[in-house]
């Protein structure tokens, strides 16, 4: 897609009203980080995910095809880490030529709680800033979450957010 593509999309209409828009956006982002935890809860127990951040480049260099979705973590704390923020923008490009859809999530302990905080192998805590859900054959699996992530994303782009922000439930 081209920059001209891009801008000649048009934009969600805006409501005059910035309460209800609030409301309505609100509500998107309760509704999308839902979707979220049922997708990684059901990617997880079907082992279609891929965590840390050098296991998803490996993967996406070797079969892009086969990642459905990706999920980029970060903590206030990981803000300032450089080396992390240049991985995020590859992948993020890589993302977006590969058109996979992405979102960022700001809360890694949430993320830990469901799909789990440490590696079956050796128990030490796994690499959780990247994590891709991964679907091997096409007709397989249909998830309802999934697609209801591809429509927020969608969406979102829309509004020139390209990769937006998610809140996961309590």
């Amino acid at each position: 897609m081209t920059l001209e593509e891009i801008h000649s999309q048009e934009a969600m209409p805006e409501t005059s009203d910035s309460t209800a828009s609030s409301a309505t956006t609100s509500s998107r982002m309760q509704s999308a980080g839902k979707a979220l935890q049922e997708l990684l809860i059901s990617s997880h127990r079907r082992g279609c995910l891929t965590a840390g951040v050098y296991e998803s480049a490996k993967l996406m260099n070797v079969d892009p095809d086969t990642v459905a979705f990706c999920v980029l973590a970060a903590d206030e704390e990981d803000e300032g880490d450089i080396a992390l923020q240049i991985h995020f923008t590859l992948i993020q490009a890589f993302c977006c030529e590969n058109d996979i859809d992405i979102v960022r999530v700001n809360d890694i302990q949430k993320l830990a709680a469901i799909v789990g905080a440490a590696s079956e192998e050796s128990g030490e805590p796994r690499d959780l800033h990247c994590i891709l859900v991964t679907n091997p054959s096409e007709d397989a699996w249909k998830d309802p979450s999934l697609d209801k992530l591809n429509l927020f994303c969608e969406e979102s782009r829309n509004v020139n957010d390209w990769v937006p922000n998610i809140t996961l439930p309590e």
